[in-house]
């Protein structure tokens, strides 16, 4: 049985939409099966988290502030390494981690 997870923070979807989401999800998953009959057995499991428990880039999340702060962090970051590291390594010479 497939068993999807999403997690979400709160309040961000009315009731309709995380319905709609689910009956999206299973349609995906519907597909990939392929075959019809794995509809019925498709487990959609949507919860809902505090923003209290949420952080991006260890820092705790502030809503749409926190996203702007995180994209305009991940494009400095994307400038700093200044060309294109393919794996750990090279990431890690190119940008070591703050002391």
């Amino acid at each position: 049985m497939p068993f999807v997870n999403v997690k979400l923070v709160d309040g961000v979807f009315s009731t309709e939409e995380k319905h709609a989401l689910a009956a999206a999800l299973t349609d995906v998953m519907v597909k990939f099966e392929g075959s019809e009959a794995f509809r019925e057995v498709v487990w959609v499991l949507i919860e809902e988290l505090h923003t209290d428990g949420w952080h991006i880039g260890g820092r705790p999340f502030e809503g749409p502030k926190s996203l702007m702060q995180t994209l305009g962090n991940s494009k400095s970051v994307y400038e700093m390494i200044n060309g294109k590291p393919m794996s750990r390594a090279e990431f890690a010479q190119q940008m070591p981690p703050a002391k």
